[in-house]
């Protein structure tokens, strides 16, 4: 392991240099720290910090800090933009409220200049077909930037 795999400590979980390990044995290691070795309470989601070293993830923290703070809100406002990018026309009360229940959060990635980019899992398989999630990206000022479908 590289000398900056250190683990960042953080209220929701240890973070640590993310890394793949190949069938060669090859390790990849990865431009960011996660939780995905942390033992994180059931339902929250996985956190991504895209940073080479522990200081430059620790400066990330008050964004990850601003998001549980409000994560409700956050994840609301997520999914109202992922449906008013994806319907036609107006979004009713309902549409947003089935896109509430139904596209639950699955990682919250926070990027060097501080902007959040939450990715969200189709949890019944009718918005999204089968390997895409909506991702939705907010600014440093927590407006929302970006909408856009992954794979």
């Amino acid at each position: 392991m590289p000398d900056d795999a250190t683990a960042v400590p953080s209220a929701w979980g240890e973070l640590t240099r993310a890394t793949t390990t190949l069938t060669s044995g090859e390790t990849l290691i990865h431009d960011w720290y996660d939780t995905s070795a942390a033992d994180v309470a059931d339902g929250d989601p996985e956190l991504m910090l895209r940073a080479t070293d522990p200081d430059a993830a620790a400066a990330l923290l008050p964004r990850v800090a601003a998001f549980f703070a409000d994560r409700a809100g956050w994840h609301r406002r997520a999914t109202d933009a992922v449906v008013a990018e994806f319907t036609t026309g107006e979004p009713t009360a309902d549409d947003l409220a089935e896109a509430a229940d139904d596209l639950v959060l699955q990682t919250v990635e926070v990027l060097p200049e501080g902007d959040v980019v939450l990715h969200l899992d189709d949890s019944c398989g009718k918005h999204f077909l089968d390997g895409y999630w909506p991702a939705v990206r907010f600014d440093a000022k927590d407006a929302v930037a970006e909408v856009s479908v992954e794979a």
